[in-house]
C-alpha cells in the first residue's frame, strides 16, 4: 500500500512532490531542508538548519508510522563542504545510535538560504 505524506510546505504543491512516500515496509523521505514550515522561516546557521531538518523528517516519519531508528540510508546535500563538520553534532544527536549508510554530496540547492538538505530511506524494523 502506498501512502503520500505532506509537510504542508508550499513547495510540495508548487513543484509536485511529496515530503515522503510509504510503500509497504519502506519509507522514502525526500530532500528536506531547515525551513520551519509553520512560519516558513529558516535560520542562517547551518547546524540550526540541520536540527530543524531532522525535526521535519521526524514529523514526516511519524505520519508514516516510522521512526528515525528505522533509517537505513541518509544523503546529506550541502552547497559548502566546509559546513558539513559544523553539522556533525546534530547528525550524532539524531542518528548516532542508528548509524545508517550515509553519503554527503556538495550540490547547489534550490534557495540560497538553504545550507543543508537531507533525504532518508527507512525500512520498518521487524
Amino acid at each position: 500500500m502506498r501512502k503520500l505524506i505532506s509537510s504542508g510546505s508550499t513547495f510540495e504543491a508548487a513543484i509536485g512532490y511529496s515530503r515522503a512516500v510509504v510503500d509497504g515496509d519502506w519509507m522514502f523521505v525526500s530532500g528536506t531542508t531547515g525551513f520551519d514550515y509553520a512560519t516558513m522561516k529558516i535560520s542562517d546557521d547551518v547546524a540550526e538548519q540541520a536540527d530543524q531538518t531532522f525535526r521535519n523528517i521526524e514529523a514526516a516519519m511519524k505520519q508514516g508510522g516510522f521512526e528515525l531508528a528505522d533509517s537505513v540510508r541518509v544523503h546529506y546535500l550541502l552547497p559548502n563542504a566546509a559546513d558539513f563538520e559544523k553539522c556533525w553534532p546534530v547528525l550524532q544527536k539524531y542518528l548516532g545510535d542508528v548509524r545508517p549508510a550515509a553519503t554527503m554530496f556538495v550540490a547547489g540547492l534550490a534557495d540560497p538560504r538553504m545550507k543543508i538538505e537531507i533525504e532518508v530511506t527507512a525500512k520498518k524494523r521487524t
